[in-house]
């Protein structure tokens, strides 16, 4: 590439759109032509294109342009009017071919096929690049294109892309737009539709010629990125389609990118109105407004119309029935102000809107495509569009800080190319710091702030919003909206659904609803009693998990808690209560975070104790584990010792399932000591256990066992059934490693008694899984499937997915004794699976290890 001082080593900082010229020589390999000749083509075509731009007042030097060996591609400079470009830069190019194959030989004559585009060019050391580029070239080598001149007695072929001829041609006040004729260009991945005319010969203007009606759609987005999800479903939605999303979400870039992509869909006219629904000030544009500017552009004079909305309604419809016409109804405020702009079934509709418009799915068939953020590849592509070479890092930084709004992408973009001397990782770094802050500007346009007032702008329900955005918790369902925000569920609801109407939450399954990241920072500034709500959140998810994990475990110890604010529902179900605390847990967890940082340390301590067995049982053991450490701390300031030793008891069983044994060891070791030192005999109970469990993973079976015989024999005293059956599989467990099979079977025997008299579900699956342990190693291996079995189909009921691998994992040593290798292979497979999934990588290993020795 060459230009005006040589761009050897040129690096622009982003793509720009730039208007493109392409000039080939036909036939320029044509066999008649030797290698002498074709040097002297290429001259000639070097001294036609530099004396036309001159004629036209355009400097060639000033130009960028590449030689392509028979063609010359050629990217104007900005300030160059399009209009130059197909208006004279032609006519001047067909002069000087003329008068160049006037001196020249046979051979040496020429004639030219000229493309004329305009797009988003990045360029680069090695030159220009974009789809833009690649079009300019399609376009010469469609074969319509060809076609044209080779039956034109001319010396030129002109081409224009469609964008050029909708945006240009169409408005030129020399060019007659119906002497250019719409061609095909089907060429590699090209799909389009151009427009040739012979400026040297031109067709002759033919009104029935297929000629576009009144076209007005603003450009095409230059950075358009992504969006093939929602480009698919307007392709599939019909007649009427309504783009719904947030303000700055892109609905305005994809319905033009949509409609751009194939205009030759609606010959007939392409209308656009942006009805300020949502403007910063004034009122929406009413129907009556809107609709006569239609019928302007559809040349019906107006001032003949005397009547209503009614009148100008009808005729505009008379106007469009049985035409292909596009009708883009951007930023409308309501279904009300859609309603009236309605033309006949044959026009295609697309509305956008930052509310979801249900009247008009119900009343009119619309097919609603929701519009969120891009996602982050998406995100980055956009930024290297507009920003080009930027450090990967600082590039994934401001995506993230904008969270993929394409608003907040923009903006960032735009701060970065008007300060140019300000490194880009000092604007992440600032964008890091003050969030949406930084993406406020003086103009309301370009102000993500601004624009999000004005969506939430008339909004009854703006304090729910402001509430939502405090709340801890990536999502929040309708009975914790209905606490953070104190109104019945009712209201709680009503208020969700208007926001989720006004595209500022965004629903998720199981009937949560969640906010943008930008939304959440933005309402979060209008918030009042904040730490109020959250206190009514907090409390709202401690009693209903303290219900769930009563559901659980009915025999456990009651921890007292304050009188709740509203009663909390208890699930009816082991089940129930599992699903209910899966879908809450990131809110439950959330709660207790924010519970820790305002210095609530009761309820700390309480959160994680209601939350320990629910969060086991789904193999959630860091969850558990990082609950505990806070309880841990939590409990120091609480100034209580069995609220301490509680802490450290439980710290310690996190710890041993994580596989940290010696730490394990040492906080139950300090569990006892606060039990022995303030005679708490059943946290002493309760922590002999645990410690039995502790030397169990270390392989010393015998003191677990005397710690297992402690807790049961402390059980007694206690009097508590329910533990002393725990305590009693604990000690079967032992015992079978011992080699004491009678004695463990029968402590086994009496611990499931209990269990299922106690209606404990969980320690009747445990104590089968301990009576299949002691068959299999007694010989006795049917019994020892038949337990194992039934322990397996009671913890996949319960949805007790940490245990289950551990009892697959069991199953398979007396199965490959009965001689059955394909259930040992499906077991094992299964329980190696299950802990890869719950990151027990050891356990995994073991089992593939066993899958690797089993009989072949």
């Amino acid at each position: 590439m060459t230009g005006p001082a040589g761009i050897t080593g040129l690096v622009e900082a982003a793509a720009v759109h730039r208007a493109i010229v392409v000039v080939d020589v036909e036939g320029f390999g044509d066999p008649a032509r030797t290698l002498p000749h074709q040097l002297d083509v290429r001259a000639g075509l070097y001294r036609v294109v530099e004396r036309a731009f001159a004629a036209v007042g355009v400097a060639f030097a000033d130009c960028r342009h590449e030689d392509r060996g028979d063609a010359v591609f050629v990217l104007v400079p900005p300030e160059v009017p399009k209009a130059t470009l197909v208006e004279e830069l032609p006519g001047a190019l067909a002069a000087e071919v003329v008068a160049h194959n006037e001196d020249a030989p046979p051979p040496g004559r020429i004639r030219l096929r000229v493309a004329v585009h305009a797009g988003e060019v990045a360029l680069d050391r090695h030159g220009a690049t974009s789809t833009a580029v690649t079009t300019a070239f399609r376009l010469l080598d469609a074969r319509p294109v060809r076609h044209a001149l080779a039956a034109s007695p001319g010396v030129l072929a002109l081409v224009v892309s469609r964008w050029v001829y909708d945006e240009v041609v169409r408005h030129c006040a020399v060019l007659d737009p119906a002497t250019f004729r719409p061609v095909p260009v089907r060429v590699k991945e090209t799909a389009t539709t151009a427009w040739v005319a012979l400026p040297d010969h031109p067709y002759p203007a033919d009104p029935a010629a297929p000629h576009p009606g009144p076209h007005r759609l603003p450009a095409a987005p230059p950075s358009f990125v992504g969006r093939s999800g929602e480009l698919a479903a307007l392709d599939a939605a019909g007649p009427l389609a309504v783009i719904a999303g947030t303000g700055g979400i892109g609905k305005t870039w994809l319905a033009l990118h949509w409609a751009h992509r194939d205009l030759d869909r609606w010959p007939d006219g392409r209308l656009f109105v942006d009805l300020r629904g949502f403007a910063p000030a004034g009122e929406p544009v009413d129907p009556l407004t809107a609709v006569r500017g239609f019928l302007e552009a559809l040349d019906e004079d107006v001032d003949r119309l005397t009547g209503g909305l009614a009148e100008h309604t009808a005729r505009y419809r008379e106007l469009v029935a049985g035409k292909k016409v596009l009708v883009v109804l951007d930023n409308a405020a309501s279904a009300d102000q859609v309603a009236p702009l309605l033309p006949g079934p044959d026009a295609t509709v697309l509305v956008t809107s930052r509310r979801t418009l249900s009247a008009l799915v119900a009343r009119h068939g619309a097919r609603q495509v929701p519009l969120s953020t891009l996602d982050f590849a998406d995100a980055e592509e956009l930024l290297t569009r507009r920003l080009g070479p930027v450090d990967a890092d600082v590039l994934r930084e401001v995506a993230e800080s904008c969270g993929g709004h394409p608003l907040a992408l923009a903006v960032a973009a735009g701060r970065v190319h008007t300060r140019p001397r300000v490194p880009p990782a000092e604007f992440a770094a600032e964008l890091r710091e003050h969030g949406l802050r930084a993406l406020d500007d003086e103009d309301p346009a370009a102000s993500v702030p601004a624009v999000l007032s004005w969506s939430v702008r008339g909004l009854a329900d703006e304090g729910v919003l402001a509430l939502l955005a405090v709340a801890p918790g990536p999502d929040i369902g309708v009975p914790a909206a209905a606490r953070l925000a104190d109104v019945t569920e009712d209201r709680a609801r009503k208020a969700l659904r208007a926001l989720e109407d006004a595209s500022l939450v965004e629903r998720r399954p199981g009937g949560r609803f969640a906010l943008h990241d930008l939304v959440r920072d933005f309402a979060a500034d209008r918030a009042h009693d904040a730490d109020r709500a959250v206190w009514r959140l907090v409390e709202h998810h401690l009693h209903q998990t303290c219900a769930a994990d009563r559901v659980l475990h009915p025999y456990r110890r009651r921890i007292p808690l304050a009188q709740p604010l509203a009663e909390p529902v208890p699930p009816p179900d082991v089940d129930a209560a599992t699903t209910w605390f899966e879908a809450e847990r990131p809110a439950v967890l959330a709660s207790r975070r924010a519970a820790q940082a305002r210095g609530w340390h009761l309820t700390v301590w309480q959160l994680a104790w209601a939350s320990t067995n629910l969060l086991l049982r789904r193999g959630h053991r860091h969850d558990d584990l990082a609950g505990w450490e806070s309880a841990l701390v939590a409990a120091r300031h609480l100034r209580d010792p069995t609220a301490l030793g509680v802490a450290h008891r439980f710290t310690g069983r996190a710890l041993l399932h994580l596989g940290r044994h010696d730490e394990a060891i040492r906080h139950l070791e300090d569990a006892l000591a606060l039990a022995g030192r303030h005679h708490d005999v059943a946290l002493q109970a309760h922590t002999h256990r645990e410690i039995a469990a502790a030397w169990d993973k270390r392989g010393d079976h015998r003191l677990a066992l005397e710690h297992a015989c402690r807790a049961l024999h402390l059980y007694r005293v206690l009097d508590q059934p329910a533990w002393e059956a725990e305590a009693l599989n604990s000690v079967g467990w032992y015992e079978a490693h011992l080699g004491a099979h009678d004695q463990a079977r029968a402590h086994c025997a009496a611990a499931l008694t209990l269990h299922r008299r106690h209606d404990n579900s969980d320690g009747e699956a445990a104590t089968l899984d301990s009576l299949g342990f002691v068959d299999h190693r007694s010989g006795r291996h049917e019994d020892a499937v038949r337990h194992y079995t039934e322990a397996l189909t009671l913890r996949r009921n319960l949805g007790n997915t940490y245990q289950s691998p551990a009892t697959l994992e069991n199953l398979g040593h007396p199965l490959a004794a009965l001689g059955l290798a394909d259930r040992v292979t499906e077991v094992w497979r299964e329980a190696a699976e299950l802990y890869r999934r719950q990151g027990r990588d050891q356990d995994a290993d073991r089992v593939a290890d066993l899958l690797d020795r089993r009989p072949r």
